[in-house]
């Protein structure tokens, strides 16, 4: 039951970085949002923010141009696929 859950919650928290992934492209407006989605970035924002910075403070970016592709996503899809396995999800 617990493993279960577990399991859950990492999906789940990988969908939200999926999200937080899509929130960072350049193609959205500047300006943040207003109302019920304002509060539903700022959860995606407080919920992948306590992982995803120690690990920019480790590996900086890569630079791609004119911009710089963050890795610290990929490592945490990396880290949710090692341990869905490690705990049999």
């Amino acid at each position: 039951m617990v493993l279960r859950i577990v399991c859950i919650a990492l999906t789940v928290y990988y969908l939200i970085l999926i999200v937080r992934i899509i929130l960072s492209f350049p193609i959205f407006p500047p300006t943040p949002p207003s109302g019920p989605l304002a509060a539903a970035v700022s959860f995606v924002y407080a919920v992948t923010d306590p992982v995803l910075r120690p690990l920019r403070s480790v590996i900086p970016p890569v630079r791609m141009g004119m911009m710089g592709l963050d890795l610290s996503p990929m490592i945490v899809f990396v880290l949710i696929f090692v341990i869905q396995r490690a705990i049999g999800c």
